[in-house]
């Protein structure tokens, strides 16, 4: 035991023994710089500086990109990248098999393998339908329908002797084509219409009810409809791209019988030539009809 103790002793004398540490110049033996240290001071210093170097390095692996050096530690936005990648991948797969289940129903019915006997009639649930009472009609009923089937719906004009005797002002004419007239009525120069100035790919109406007479193409006014109406009314559409109607088609007011154009030789724009004519003679539209 007091063997112990003296090494102790000695241990703990020699961990407190001062010691200088000199720096000096070799060739002039001038000292540069001093410093006292005891082997504890350096033990301690040594063990801080260790554990402050260790610290720092764990740091710099936990919270830094380095740690992506590091051999076992991998890129934290690589999960977020797979999760995302597999839902892609699920959503391409749905729509690939809804392509492939699409394509297949088509190739079914252009080759005529669809199975048509689920389409049976004996199969169809009629049931419902058998319940509904049947509803008898009254006599007041019948007559509104028979008023509504004989009344010309489409009628925008007088009837009878008083509308042909009232002239052509009597009657109310369905405007043709919504636009800018550029060019007005003019008897002299043999201009026997207006010319109105629309958007491409708009509508030509019919002005009244009536009978498609022409429906041809010619090189001067190119596609052009003509329409016989009640009462000697005779309206002309002309440099259409395209016509709706045929000669013997029957047209109501408003019904869509063009599409606005520029075909013929006297065309120098998309517009349409509208004539309105009476009694075998050409009038102003403008003063009949609101364009």
């Amino acid at each position: 035991m007091p063997i112990l103790k003296a090494r102790r002793k000695k241990i703990v004398r020699n961990l407190r023994s001062k010691f200088r540490l000199v720096v000096m110049n070799d060739q002039t033996l001038e000292e540069k710089f001093s410093l006292r240290l005891t082997p504890m001071n350096i033990i301690v210093f040594g063990g801080t500086f260790a554990l402050s170097l260790i610290t720092l390095t764990l740091y710099l692996i936990a919270f830094t990109p380095l740690r992506e050096y590091i051999p076992g530690y991998t890129d934290v936005n690589i999960r977020r990248n797979l999760l995302t990648v597999a839902r892609k991948t699920d959503s391409l797969d749905y729509q690939m098999a809804a392509q492939e289940r699409y394509l297949s129903n088509l190739l079914d019915v252009l080759n005529d393998r669809v199975d048509t006997s689920a389409l049976r009639k004996d199969s169809l649930q009629t049931t419902l339908y058998d319940s509904i009472r049947k509803l008898d009609r009254s006599e007041e009923d019948s007559l509104l329908r028979l008023q509504m089937e004989v009344s010309d719906r489409f009628e925008l004009s007088e009837s009878g002797e008083k509308a042909f005797a009232a002239g052509i002002g009597s009657y109310t004419f369905f405007t043709p084509l919504k636009g800018s007239i550029t060019n007005k009525f003019n008897v002299v120069q043999k201009h026997f219409g207006i010319d109105i100035v629309a958007g491409p790919n708009e509508v030509i109406k019919s002005a009244m009810d009536g009978t498609v007479l022409i429906a041809n193409f010619t090189s001067e006014t190119g596609y052009v409809i003509g329409i016989q109406h009640s009462n000697n009314i005779f309206t002309f559409y002309k440099h259409n791209s395209a016509l709706l109607k045929g000669i013997g088609d029957h047209v109501h007011a408003g019904e869509v019988v063009a599409i606005i154009g520029n075909t013929g030789e006297y065309s120098t724009g998309p517009h349409l030539h509208f004539e309105l004519w009476y009694n075998g003679s050409p009038v102003n539209p403008l003063e009949y009809i609101s364009f």
